[in-house]
């Protein structure tokens, strides 16, 4: 899938905006970096940590919290 079509499936299905998903990204590929295991059946070592990361977020198998809308 293109990187393009899959940050809009994540930022569809998590509900948040591009910079709080760049901010998930970010922590769960920190996550998966340190020895996490995937939620996918996919080879680490094949891929990078913030495209599984972002593989992850979009295919729900990841749910984000504590983005809470101050407005």
């Amino acid at each position: 899938m293109r990187l393009e079509k899959l940050t809009a499936k994540a930022l569809e299905t998590a509900n948040i905006d591009r910079y709080q998903l760049a901010l998930a990204v970010a922590k769960r590929s920190e996550q998966l970096q340190n020895g996490a295991s995937s939620k996918l059946n996919v080879d680490l070592k094949k891929m990078k940590a913030a495209d599984v990361a972002l593989m992850e977020i979009a295919e729900g198998h990841i749910t984000i919290k504590g983005f809470t809308d101050n407005a």
